[in-house]
């Protein structure tokens, strides 16, 4: 049961650091937002925050998919669906 404990605690930590990552679409993403507005003084066009949120988004997807994609191949799997075929 502690080694459960300690993965899942682990497991959060690494997502809390991810999320702080200042990436658009993550929560670091609006803190630099939020940044950029204190420094400037006025606050960011919300269409621009929302376009620029929305680009993040479709790339973090895009990595998901680049990265399925390899570790599927890397193990052989696409293969192994095809013989089915």
């Amino acid at each position: 049961l502690i080694y459960l404990l300690n993965f899942t605690a682990l497991i959060s930590v690494n997502l809390a650091i991810i999320n702080a990552l200042p990436f658009p679409a993550l929560d670091g993403g609006r803190l630099l937002f939020l940044a950029v507005e204190k420094i400037k003084g006025s606050p960011v066009n919300q269409n621009f925050e929302a376009k620029v949120n929305n680009c993040g988004f479709m790339l973090l997807m895009l990595l998901m998919l680049v990265v399925t994609f390899y570790d599927v191949g890397k193990y052989g799997i696409w293969e192994k669906i095809s013989s089915f075929f």
